[in-house]
């Protein structure tokens, strides 16, 4: 009995030995500043998937792909951006920021999802996307991104009343960020925020013990709840009842900290990103009531 019970003693003090050592190297890698593991871990996070699909057929007619000097970077880059009108010079105007590892491309379907619940829509591709410059992005590259992208909203829709920001995934991140650098209704007239997270650490720790581990020395954070409670203005959450990529949870304490007025949908059957299939009416319908409610421009 003795000797199981050391021999059990030892495994344990074994694994735990194996813990404090990888804590250790991962420590030190992290303050050392070393390039490489932030650039990689930057690309596991990320995953950004740059050119255009062989088999992408066009917009439609009148639709615009153009691309966009980035500001202050080292070298010459852009980002590609998209302008997709609605067939009414009323509508509001959707600023469209998505999430990791789908491009525009891939982003297609949801984009003329919104455009057909009432929206003029202008989206942009992060640099390390599509047809925007190769760069290995962060949440600082993005979040620049997604102000150069307002800044051509803007020229569009000169109303800041039918501005709205829009965020998908990690672009929920990109948009809280940007709504936190604006004013509303001086410079926009609504938020929504689809499949919405509080933050990359949270996120971490709903995929496990060794996702939080690693977690503990990335840089990267997109902390939206600690940004939400600064921002006024009518908010929109939609979030997927059965999304194991973000889990509702999450979203249901992010809307918690947000400011009213505001709406939450969950979707029955909807998992990340196919809130707009799983129940087109219903998607449809809490937008265009959205839109109607709060982005007159009145």
């Amino acid at each position: 009995m003795k000797m199981s019970v050391d021999w059990n003693l030892h495994k344990v003090h074994s694994v735990t030995v194996v813990f404090l050592r990888l804590g250790l190297v991962l420590a030190l890698l992290a303050t050392s500043g070393c390039a490489w593991l932030n650039n990689y871990q930057r690309q596991l996070i990320y995953r950004p998937t740059a050119g255009v699909p062989a088999d992408f057929a066009g917009l439609r007619a009148g639709d615009e792909r153009y691309w966009v000097s980035v500001p202050g970077a080292d070298a010459p880059q852009q980002v590609a951006v998209w302008w997709l009108p609605h067939a009414s010079p009323d509508a509001p105007t959707l600023l469209y920021l998505h999430g990791t590892f789908r491009n525009l491309f891939s982003n297609l379907r949801k984009i003329e999802a919104l455009r057909s619940a009432g929206f003029s829509v202008l989206a942009v591709d992060y640099r390390g996307w599509g047809e925007s410059s190769v760069i290995t992005p962060s949440e600082q590259s993005i979040s620049t991104d997604a102000l150069v992208a307002w800044t051509e909203l803007k020229k569009r829709q000169p109303n800041a009343g039918k501005r709205v920001i829009y965020g998908h995934s990690m672009g929920s991140g990109a948009a809280l960020e940007l709504a936190s650098r604006l004013k509303s209704p001086a410079d926009y007239g609504g938020l929504i925020l689809e499949s919405a997270f509080t933050s990359f650490s949270d996120i971490a720790a709903s995929a496990g013990w060794w996702a939080s581990l690693v977690s503990l020395f990335n840089t990267e954070r997109f902390d939206s709840i600690n940004k939400i409670a600064g921002v006024q203005t009518p908010i929109l959450m939609l979030h997927g009842s059965r999304d194991h990529t973000v889990p509702v949870n999450l979203g249901e304490r992010l809307f918690a900290a947000a400011n009213p007025p505001k709406q939450w949908l969950a979707i029955e059957n909807a998992r990340h990103s196919d809130l707009d299939l799983a129940d087109p009416a219903l998607y449809q319908a809490t937008l265009s009531g959205f839109a109607a409610r709060y982005l007159s421009g009145q």
